[in-house]
Order: structure tokens, then C-alpha cells, then sequence
């Protein structure tokens, strides 16, 4: 799972890796690959959720660009999507600061809203510490949470077929790297490096230097 600000894409062409970029990028290169005749199928993926891409790919190039959806919008749901600041127009209190706050339910036990109450601040300032501890404590097994469920939308469309699929799957949610690479070993190429960089994803540095 390759976290990065803006999302990137890459496409194949059955088992061959074409391009990674932007989606404009990946667009045109799909594009032009149909048009050339390739007897396989053409997917594009988003690097950050590892989900299928819809490309409407109709009309001149320039009519198929206009028609894309702005790039954040595949992040949409997923732990990546920019959150709605969720102001309202009603005014703030004098030097009341612009938190972007959202208002949501939260339901819990009397004893726990006796306790939040009786908190420095009152409950939702403690529940705002008490979550941003949880974030700060959970972040390493998070981030891989979501790589592994990144890599399993991409090998389910890719790989579902291959031999050692279900190990492979097995191994990707038990965290067992070394399983995991020995299972999608004698995968086509592209596609085993792929699932492996959003299974356990490099550093930036190295991560630029596997583009095409």
C-alpha cells in the first residue's frame, strides 16, 4: 500500500505492467493500448486502496481527460479520503479556535460518561486525546492493516486464479512476509513485484526507483 498525498495508478495489460502515474497518464496509455488491439484485458488500479479503476475511455483524448473524476475523489471511503471539516454556519465564541470538529453520535455506558465528565475539559476534548493516544500507539499496525487490504483487492482480481493464491492470502493477513513472498514466487512478474509493494510497501526513495 503505497501512502502517499495524492493518489497514483497503474495499469495492466493482462499480466503486464504498462505504466504507473497520475490518472491522465494511465488513461491515455490505456487508451491507446486498446486501440492498438491488445488481446488482453486492460485495468487500472489506484496504488493507495488496490481497487479497480473505472475509465470511461469513449471519444478524442482530450473529451476522455475532461471526463475524469478528480483524482481524490477513488479515495472517497476509504482511510485516506479527506475529511469534511463539517463547519456549519453557525457563529463560533469569541476566540474559539477553527478545529474543523465534527459532530457525530457516540454511544456509551453511564460509568463511562461519568467518567469523561468528570475530565479536564469535559468528554470531547478527552475523547480527542484518548483517540489521538490510540492513532499515535496503533500507527505501525494500522498502516499494515491497510496494505494488507490493499494487496488482497489487487491479488483478488490478479491472482485469484494463479497457484498458491489462498496461501498467499493466508499468509498477507497473518503478516507472515516471508510466506508471502514464497507463495507468489512463481507469479508473473509484474504482478508479483506489484502486490508485493502494496503488501509491504519501501521507502519513498526506493519506491521512485521501481517506475517504469
Amino acid at each position: 500500500m503505497i501512502d502517499t498525498a495524492s493518489p497514483f495508478y497503474t495499469s495492466f495489460n493482462g499480466h503486464k505492467r504498462i505504466v504507473s502515474g497520475s490518472l491522465p497518464v494511465n488513461a491515455l496509455a490505456v487508451k491507446h493500448a486498446l486501440a492498438s488491439g491488445v488481446p488482453n484485458p486492460l485495468l487500472t488500479f489506484c496504488d493507495q486502496t488496490g481497487q479497480v479503476v473505472e475509465i470511461d475511455l469513449r471519444g478524442s483524448d482530450a473529451e476522455m481527460l475532461e471526463r475524469l473524476p478528480p483524482e481524490v475523489d477513488q479515495l472517497q471511503g476509504s482511510e485516506f479520503a479527506p475529511v469534511n471539516s463539517g463547519e456549519s454556519g453557525e457563529p463560533r465564541g469569541r476566540g474559539r479556535p477553527k478545529l474543523g470538529v465534527v459532530s457525530r453520535e457516540v454511544t456509551l455506558l453511564p460509568r463511562h460518561w461519568d467518567w469523561l465528565a468528570a475530565q479536564p475539559g469535559g468528554a470531547s476534548v478527552t475523547l480527542r486525546k484518548l483517540v489521538d493516544e490510540a492513532r499515535r500507539a496503533n500507527v505501525d499496525r494500522d498502516r499494515q492493516r491497510r496494505a494488507s487490504e490493499c494487496a488482497y483487492h489487487f491479488m483478488s482480481v490478479m491472482a485469484g486464479d494463479l497457484a498458491g493464491f489462498e496461501e498467499a492470502s493466508r499468509a498477507l493477513f497473518a503478516n507472515d512476509a516471508a510466506k508471502f513472498r514464497q507463495q507468489t514466487e512463481a507469479w508473473p512478474a509484474d504482478v508479483r513485484d506489484y502486490v508485493r509493494l502494496l503488501a509491504y510497501p519501501l521507502p519513498p526513495t526506493e519506491v521512485a526507483s521501481l517506475a517504469p
